[in-house]
């Protein structure tokens, strides 16, 4: 359910006509008691759309703010629906693309403060495992990790290993099944983005010479890609088989 929330009563004209918008939508008009309704709408992970002072609602949401990945998108508007300002889970919340429908819809200005938010992030995959790991836990952990950044598979620019992978004959079904490129790098180039990593395996180090896998292939993929500093939007995740991570950096 999507919860509009309005302060004033022109924020509560326009609460009024964005909820004739917005499908599955409720307008609440100065709800009492204010902070314990919303952190609880919050908490509950519905997507919410103030209309109100920005302060207020950094205040009132700051006790309840966990996770980019988890927390549910925020939006702030004006009482006159001028500006439109996705203010929490930009990126992996979905904010920034409801905020430019919600813009379009009503005619306002969409104001994006996210870092590159006006151009097009690439993604990739990184993924390490054990030798002839099966497909099915290759498989369900890349579905696990994709879900839990809000991708679907075709969002994915490619699958990435390192070079002792290239002949994995799983990695490269996988990548196939949907239709991703496979590469891999050796263990000095995927050193490039080491102070990058989340984590650092001295078990792995001593194995492959690099002190991730996954993080390391998603995160150099990225950067060969867009020629931009790449990121990541999801640590490495595991299963008793094989390493998931995905990386993005937006095109310069």
């Amino acid at each position: 359910m999507i919860r509009i929330i309005a302060l004033t009563d022109a924020g509560q004209v326009l609460g009024k006509r964005l909820q004739t918008l917005l499908l599955n939508s409720e307008l609440h008009f100065k709800p009492k008691p204010f902070a314990d309704i919303v952190q609880n709408f919050f908490r509950e992970g519905d997507p919410l759309l103030f209309i109100c002072a920005t302060g207020i609602v950094v205040r009132t949401l700051a006790p309840v703010i966990e996770s980019k990945l988890q927390d549910p998108p925020v939006l702030v508007l004006d009482e006159l629906g001028r500006f439109v300002i996705p203010l929490l889970s930009g990126h992996e919340g979905g904010a920034n693309q409801w905020g430019s429908e919600v813009a379009e819809a009503i005619n306002a200005q969409l104001v994006m403060t996210t870092a590159n938010a006006y151009l097009n992030p690439v993604y990739t995959l990184g993924m390490g495992c054990e030798r002839d790991c099966p497909l099915e836990y290759l498989e369900s952990l890349m579905l696990e990790a994709i879900e839990t950044v809000g991708l679907q598979p075709d969002q994915i620019a490619g699958l990435y290993s390192i070079d002792i992978k290239a002949d994995e004959t799983h990695l490269i079904e996988l990548a196939e099944k949907y239709q991703w490129p496979f590469i891999t790098y050796s263990a000095d180039a995927l050193k490039q983005v080491e102070p990058l990593l989340s984590t650092r395996s001295e078990y792995v180090f001593n194995t492959v010479g690099v002190y991730g896998v996954a993080e390391s292939a998603a995160l150099l993929g990225a950067q060969k890609l867009t020629h931009a500093s790449p990121e990541l939007c999801l640590n490495k995740i595991k299963n008793p088989k094989a390493t998931c991570a995905v990386a993005r950096a937006y095109q310069a």
